[in-house]
């Protein structure tokens, strides 16, 4: 069994996402003991605070998810200069009600593929924004703004040659992350 139970959360629902395949061939660049869940957000409720004491069952599901969990990785799609509004909402039933945020105290990494040039980096900093009133621990460097072209991945669905040492670099330094805050 593994060490390290890292929750994924990915900002992005669509089927084909970038990011969701991103996610899962950064899973692959872990040791052993560590695993990786994707943790499901599209079936969430927009957050409303007159539910905070009864949530949904999909509200439920997520807050035991991510408590559960020894860290977290946020890969995140950039919608209009942003994080898109699903992770937002996802992190908003996270952190509610005020006092009992299961985010809290977890050491987090944030990365994010798009076909734009500078990747998702202004999504990232807001991202990091939230989590640091949040009280996440976040990994600052190194930084990973990748800038989704051909090449990115092979045909198995893996890094390809020209990003696989970079992402390998990028998940050691979250490994060891994880590993020092971790609680």
């Amino acid at each position: 069994m593994s060490e390290y139970q890292i929750a994924v959360v990915v900002g992005s629902l669509r089927r084909d996402s970038l990011n969701r395949r991103l996610a899962s061939a950064m899973a692959r660049l872990a040791p052993s003991d560590f695993s990786f869940k994707q943790v499901e957000i599209g079936d969430l409720p927009l957050y409303n605070q007159d539910h905070d004491a009864q949530p949904v069952e999909s509200v439920q599901r997520l807050r035991a998810e991510i408590a559960a969990a020894q860290g977290l990785l946020f890969v995140t799609a950039e919608y209009n200069r942003s994080l898109p509004g699903v992770l937002k909402n996802a992190i908003d039933h996270g952190s509610r009600p005020y006092g009992e945020s299961v985010w809290a105290g977890k050491p987090a990494g944030v990365l994010g593929v798009s076909v734009g040039a500078i990747g998702t980096a202004i999504a990232q900093q807001h991202l990091r924004n939230i989590l640091a009133y949040l009280d996440v621990p976040t990994l600052g460097q190194p930084e990973a703004f990748i800038h989704g072209q051909d090449g990115l991945f092979d045909d198995a669905d893996n890094f390809g040659e020209g990003s696989r040492k970079f992402l390998q670099n990028w998940m050691d330094h979250y490994v060891a992350w994880v590993r020092q805050h971790a609680v």
